[in-house]
């Protein structure tokens, strides 16, 4: 596996468009396809064919080509799906991947690669939805247990591309979202097919794709870089909406969530050449963080010394953790060290090999 700063400052400048210099091929495509980002070079490659190899340019048009034959599958089974929960009075929200297929010009639908289809239900309709979705043939694969803080079900059927992740909350822990309101007030209904959605405008979407990398796939205490959805707010910071940088800066709440927000824009700029104000990648923080996820990326034996950078943000986690508990929960101090078990799942993690992480 290509973990190294050459092949990921190279790959980085093929999906800004730079022209190809000094780039070992093997090294970036191995990233590229462990990142998930081997179809969004497509525009690389219609952008300097002439002088690229033929190997080059052959494999990543085959794999761009199969993915949009793959997303049009899945497009066609999500709108199946919507159909059968509007036909039971439930309008969901399209949620990541979700919604780019949903928003995508047709052109464009094959250059992010996805394994699942995120749809958000009210919690109120969650079983209804499971109901709707079972009787157009889709199985219970995993049910998370009623004890859980977090709940979703992932749903399958034997002729789909993609499953179905239900969720009836937002990614990331709830009391990231305690300041934003209903979730509604943010979306915006959509057509899809005969069916009929809510998509999150443009900014909400893009801070629930960072909270979902940096909390929910606990990539800011592994120190990961998730470079295929760098690339997904780097198109959305280009789309003819583009983002709102000071609605996203409003939205966010404590030292904690701000210090991961401003890391991962702090990456965007760095890595993918997005112009993001001053004022959300000068803190000190943040930059520390990204210097780590570059030396991650380079040294891979280091994520478990790194580990150790938690501390810079583990005051802060126990404050806002602190503040959302009820009164009568027991209360942890705000630099007690953490958990064994809670030790024990990070490490853990920050050795594992995972799909979409640099």
């Amino acid at each position: 596996m290509a973990r190294h700063s050459a092949a990921l400052t190279s790959l980085c400048n093929c999906l800004r468009g730079m022209p190809p210099v000094d780039v070992e091929w093997t090294s970036v495509i191995a990233l590229a396809n462990q990142t998930l980002t081997t179809p969004a070079l497509i525009d690389f490659v219609d952008k300097f064919a002439p002088i690229l190899s033929e190997d080059v340019c052959g494999y990543i048009r085959q794999i761009y080509r199969r993915n949009v034959l793959r997303n049009n599958r899945l497009v066609a089974q999500l709108e199946e799906a919507v159909i059968a929960m509007n036909d039971l009075g439930i309008t969901p929200i399209m949620l990541k991947g979700a919604s780019t297929l949903v928003t995508a010009p047709e052109e464009r639908r094959g250059v992010r690669l996805m394994s699942d289809l995120d749809i958000m239900v009210m919690p109120d309709d969650a079983r209804l939805a499971v109901s709707a979705l079972c009787a157009i043939g889709y199985d219970v694969d995993y049910e998370t247990p009623p004890e859980s803080p977090r709940w979703h079900v992932e749903l399958n059927r034997s002729q789909d591309v993609g499953t179905i992740d239900l969720q009836r909350a937002a990614p990331g822990p709830a009391y990231l979202y305690q300041s934003f309101g209903h979730p509604l007030n943010h979306c915006v209904p959509a057509p899809l097919g005969r069916g009929r959605v809510y998509i999150p405008a443009p900014t909400y979407r893009a801070l629930m794709l960072i909270i979902h990398d940096q909390f929910q796939d606990y990539g800011y205490w592994l120190g990961d870089l998730d470079l295929r959805h760098l690339v997904e707010l780097r198109d959305m910071s280009n789309s003819a909406e583009g983002l709102d940088w000071k609605e996203l800066a409003s939205l966010v709440s404590g030292e904690l969530m701000k210090n991961a927000v401003e890391t991962q824009l702090f990456a965007l700029s760095e890595l993918l050449g997005v112009e993001i104000p001053q004022e959300l990648r000068s803190r000190l923080i943040p930059r520390l963080q990204f210097m780590r996820q570059l030396m991650q990326a380079r040294f891979p034996a280091t994520r478990v010394p790194f580990l150790a950078m938690m501390m810079l943000d583990l005051g802060n986690y126990r404050k806002m953790a602190n503040d959302t508990i009820q009164p009568t929960a027991r209360r942890r101090g705000l630099w007690s060290l953490p958990r064994m078990g809670t030790l024990q799942f990070l490490l853990k993690a920050a050795v594992a090999v995972r799909a979409g992480k640099a």
